[in-house]
Formats: structure tokens, C-alpha cells, sequence
């Protein structure tokens, strides 16, 4: 009862979701539909087979967990199946408390099949958008590249999402294995969002060691690291991503999942945050991890003994790191302050 009462507490909070990929976050009866009309082979039939499917409990390593994306992807080839999804999922995420979310994609996985570049970005702004209006969420893109890719795409991946700078897309990512592709071959493509003012995040410290997130933050000039995990491996690189404040993406099932932490309870987050750096909470796929933000909350207080106030300040980071403009992220800090404090108030 008193768990059913705190996790109705931590959906009502006011959260913002940094790290959520678009393909990885599919609704499983919408998946069954696009492959039905697309005449695309399914492994499950049934959206309830499909989410059990789905969901990568099998995974040794990243590699391993990333390879269930080529079910989603080969439905996310036109441009309505992107906008459908990105509704959707927008949709999901205000559900589930979410005032603020940044959906990010890779466009390049989704022109096999002819829409192109400048389509795979227009379409799931105009889901984003939608759901803005419907469902009272804000909702931005960030477009990524893919490590294994040759840094030529990376280039032409950043200069799309500058292009985009002014109509929702608000930052550039690196995704992707990160064994033995390092970040530092990409830095071309960070260095041309940097210099036309676009905000940067990258993948690392995940699939490999604190060397990958050494080369996000000075390579690649990483404003947030996407999970940060093997961070903590590190410390004076530790002590100098805190300095700076560049924000952790951290997303523990998926994390457990990818064995980068053997459970929960051993996952570096609680140290992270009790050594005052600025963490934030996502999901990274809702499906593959088959979770929802206040899952991630809940996973936080049940084992690794986070309070109620303390998931509130990890709340408020999210929207402090968003990568809105500061005025942008000011306002919308006031808008969720009062039910934040009113949520956080009896546990006093």
C-alpha cells in the first residue's frame, strides 16, 4: 500500500526526460499495425507476445541489447509511421508525468526505403508538435549519429540538425557501440554543432570505459553524457565533469540490462549524487527496457534509497540541464514548482 502510495507520488511529479530514443520506444500495438500494413515479418504476433519479446533480458553486452532495434526500425521507414510514433510517445510520456521530454533519432536508419533525410526530421517534429497541443507537453528532437558510421555521415548529421536548429531539434548526439569506435572520429561533427551554437550530448561510459567519456567531454565538448555509467572509474575526471555540471543521463534498467551494472542497488548514481553531481533520471527505451520515467524514479527509492525530496531535486535537474534556452527552461521551472513543493511537503 505504502509503495502503491509513493509511486502514485513520483508519476504525479513534475519530470523531464533527457534520454529517450524514438525507435526504441514504439508502442508494442502500434509496432503489430505498421507491420501488418507494411507486409513486414514480425518474430511475435500480439502486441502482448511482442512486448515480452522486446524486452532485452538476454543481453551480455550493449551490442547485444541494440540488435532488437532492427524490429523497430524496419517499421520506421515512412514518413506517418514517424509522426505516429513520436505522437505516441509523447502522448505516453505526459501519462506518465512528463512536462518535458527530448526524443532523440538517428534519421539515417530510416530512409532504406526512400523518404529522405530532411523527412526522417520533418515527421517526427510534426508528432512532436501535435502532441504539444493535445497533451500540454513540451516536447524537442535531438538528432543523432551512429558510432560505426564514418565520420563523413556524422558531419552530415550535424549539419542537418542545424539546420533544424529553429524548429524543434535542440541538441546533436552520438549513439551507437562504443567499443572500438571511439568518439574522437567524430569530433568533426561536434565541432560544427558547437560552433553554430547547438547544444551537444554523447553516448558514453556505457559500452566502454571512462576513456569514452574523456573523449565526449574534451573531444567532443559534451554539454551532457548519455548514461556516464564507468564515469565513476575515473576520479579526477569525475571531479571534473561535477565541476563543470555536465549532466549525467543516467537510465539504470537499461544500464542493468546492458551489464555495464550487475543490479540496481550497485548502479554509481547514489554516489553521484551524494558526491553533488548533477544527475537526471530517463528511460532510454521504454520498450526494449520495458519501463516509464516513474519506473526509473521507483527503481531509484526501492534500491538505492532515494527520498522523495532527493528524486524532486533529481527532477528539477532535468529541466535545469534541458537543452531549451535559459528562459525557456526558467519558465517552465516555475510552472512545475508549486506541485513539486506540494508533492514533497509532507514528508517533511
Amino acid at each position: 500500500m505504502l509503495l502503491s502510495i509513493f509511486s502514485n507520488k513520483l508519476r504525479q511529479l513534475p519530470k523531464a526526460e533527457l534520454h529517450c530514443h524514438l525507435d526504441g520506444s514504439v508502442r508494442p500495438a502500434t509496432l503489430v499495425e505498421l507491420a501488418r500494413e507494411h507486409r513486414i515479418q514480425l518474430p511475435k504476433h500480439t502486441p502482448e507476445e511482442l512486448a515480452e519479446f522486446m524486452r532485452v533480458d538476454d543481453a551480455r553486452t550493449l551490442e547485444d541489447y541494440l540488435r532488437r532495434f532492427d524490429v523497430t526500425i524496419s517499421v520506421m521507414q515512412s514518413g506517418d509511421a514517424l509522426e505516429r510514433i513520436a505522437y505516441e510517445l509523447a502522448e505516453d510520456a505526459a501519462e506518465d508525468g512528463v512536462r518535458y521530454i527530448e526524443v532523440r533519432n538517428a534519421p539515417i536508419l530510416n530512409v532504406v526505403q526512400g523518404i529522405t533525410l530532411v523527412e526522417a526530421i520533418e515527421a517526427p517534429l510534426r508528432g512532436l508538435r501535435r502532441a504539444e497541443k493535445d497533451f500540454g507537453i513540451t516536447a524537442r528532437f535531438i538528432v543523432c549519429s551512429l558510432r560505426q558510421f564514418p565520420p563523413e555521415n556524422s558531419l552530415e548529421m550535424a549539419k542537418l540538425a542545424v539546420e533544424f536548429k529553429n524548429e524543434g531539434v535542440v541538441g546533436f548526439d552520438l549513439a551507437g557501440g562504443e567499443k572500438g569506435h571511439p568518439a574522437a572520429r567524430h569530433a568533426e561533427a561536434f565541432r560544427y554543432a558547437r560552433e553554430h551554437n547547438l547544444a551537444v550530448t554523447v553516448h558514453a561510459g556505457e559500452g566502454d570505459g571512462p576513456e569514452s567519456v574523456r573523449q565526449a567531454v574534451h573531444v567532443c565538448g559534451a554539454n551532457r553524457i548519455g548514461h556516464g555509467t564507468r564515469l565513476i572509474e575515473d576520479p579526477d575526471l569525475t571531479q571534473y565533469v561535477n565541476d563543470r555540471r555536465i549532466a549525467l543521463e543516467v537510465c539504470l534498467t537499461s544500464n542493468v540490462q546492458t551489464r555495464v551494472t550487475d543490479s540496481y542497488a550497485t548502479h554509481p548514481v547514489r554516489e553521484y549524487f551524494d558526491r553533488g553531481l548533477n544527475v537526471t533520471l530517463n528511460t532510454d527505451n521504454r520498450l526494449m527496457s520495458g519501463t516509464t520515467l516513474t519506473d526509473e524514479y521507483v527503481y531509484a527509492a526501492e534500491h538505492l534509497g532515494f527520498t522523495i525530496e532527493e528524486l524532486a531535486g533529481i527532477a528539477l535537474n532535468g529541466f535545469e540541464s534541458a537543452f531549451l534556452p535559459w528562459e525557456e527552461r526558467l519558465m517552465l521551472i516555475e510552472e512545475i514548482s508549486d506541485t513539486i513543493d506540494q508533492l514533497v511537503e509532507p514528508e517533511k
